[in-house]
């Protein structure tokens, strides 16, 4: 028997789907969600005319040092192979909350609207700007408001677009 909560629906209800099932679901939300996010972005940089952010780059050069990792090929090679594992980095963080998302369905847990945007909202934004905030390569803290409502806008379009699909995979 499922118990509602202002949070939302605590419980298996209705619907029995595995917890495999919920996290395909969850994988394929999260997919869905980065693309959106993704063309948010790419929206405002055509709009502004602002160029990309070279912050995922160096968060994998980053890592790739840390882990004593060396990303091979001559200069251009590995700048073109660090370009690509960039955005992929953005992909896995995307799928990844998608999946925590399903999961968390499988769990039993099926949030309210507003409480299930804001959480994922949340989790992607955690999961895309702490690993780079952790290595120094920003500071949230010095960001003026265009940059947050830069970042913020296309990660609130990734939160209900995660909710949105996970609720139509309930219905």
């Amino acid at each position: 028997m499922a118990t509602r909560t202002p949070l939302g629906t605590f419980g298996k209800g209705r619907r029995a789907i595995s917890t495999a099932g919920w996290l395909w679901r969850g994988a394929a939300a999260g997919a869905a969600a980065s693309t959106a996010l993704n063309a948010v972005t790419y929206i405002d940089m055509a709009v502004r005319g602002r160029g990309s952010s070279s912050t995922p780059e160096q968060t994998v050069k980053t890592l790739a040092e840390k882990a004593h990792v060396r990303i091979p090929g001559d200069e251009e090679t590995r700048e073109n192979r660090t370009q690509g594992l960039g955005p992929l980095v953005g992909l896995v963080a995307g799928v990844g909350v998608g999946v925590v998302g399903g999961l968390a369905r499988a769990s039993g847990y099926r949030s309210a609207k507003p409480v299930g945007m804001a959480l994922t909202t949340l989790g992607i934004l955690v999961a895309a700007n702490g690993p780079m905030t952790v290595l120094g390569i920003t500071d949230p803290r010095t960001w003026s408001a265009t940059d947050w409502i830069s970042d913020l806008v296309p990660h609130a379009v990734y939160g209900v677009v995660v909710k949105t699909t996970m609720d139509a995979f309930d219905r």
